[in-house]
């Protein structure tokens, strides 16, 4: 993708948007890109959580938007990724504190004067004034889609928006898949949802524990050795521009002969 700016977002909640966010931004930051995190799901926030920063957290992107202090001061760098930066969201005001067009100018402050080569908006769930606001300077979207039907459906529904706001480059993350059911047909498979949505995937990720624990440690997977982590930091060599291969999942025939069909293999 050549977007620098880049909207996380999903139609369903729960399916796994933060944990990308944090994930993919992360692995950007190691492979040599200074990288901002934005949390825009202001009242509920998590991406502080998921990352662990949140003991550091003193200002907000309210207060920054508002003019309450600097963007040097409400940016949290991670210690851990060299050049991996948070703005974490506030929890006690609500959506409707954002205004879009202040936010754009923050967002293209960082990238203008800050100097970020990539800025990662973690969006709210849904399709209300939250989503819009995320996506109000975003060039390029994620969608992160689980196999699942109402899953789809609600990620088709994001895409038209997303298009309706002019972001020109999008793709999907499939997340929390499960080989072994694509195989014996009780899951969509990623050809499944792409004939559905007609997006092509820069990132497939299967279930994994590892997530959980990573999740509640407040250290993103991709920092350690699991599954999903290795899942991760190739779908941000992709999304750089790497010929990366997706994995062998090899107690599932089909669901390999699904990804060449997929990507236009034999």
């Amino acid at each position: 993708m050549n977007a620098k700016v880049i909207v996380v977002t999903s139609g369903k909640g729960g399916v796994g948007k933060t944990t990308t966010t944090a994930n993919i931004g992360a692995a950007l930051a190691k492979l040599g890109e200074k990288v901002a995190v934005i949390d825009v799901d202001v009242g509920l926030r998590n991406l502080d959580v998921v990352m662990g920063l949140e003991s550091r957290v003193v200002f907000d992107l309210v207060d920054v938007l508002e003019g309450k202090c600097r963007m040097s001061q409400a940016l949290i760098r991670d210690k851990r990724v060299e050049n991996l930066f948070l703005l974490p969201a506030s929890q006690t005001r609500d959506k409707d504190a954002l205004d879009p067009e202040v936010f754009k100018g923050v967002v293209r402050d960082l990238v203008e004067q800050e100097g970020f080569d990539r800025i990662l908006i973690d969006s709210p769930a849904g399709i209300e004034s939250g989503f819009k606001t995320a996506a109000a300077p975003a060039g390029g979207a994620l969608v992160v889609v689980n196999p699942e039907v109402s899953s789809v459906r609600d990620a088709d529904r994001i895409i038209g928006l997303l298009e309706a706001q002019q972001v020109s480059e999008i793709r999907l993350v499939i997340n929390r898949l499960r080989p072994k059911m694509v195989a014996s047909g009780n899951m969509l498979s990623e050809a499944d949802i792409l004939d559905i949505l007609g997006v092509k995937p820069i990132g497939i990720v299967p279930e994994d524990e590892g997530i959980i624990v990573s999740t509640n440690v407040g250290e993103p997977a991709v920092l350690g050795k699991t599954k999903a982590g290795e899942a991760f930091m190739a779908t941000a060599r992709r999304l750089k521009g790497e010929d990366v291969p997706y994995p062998k999942f090899e107690e599932d025939r089909g669901f390999m002969a699904a990804l060449r069909r997929l990507f236009g293999g034999a």
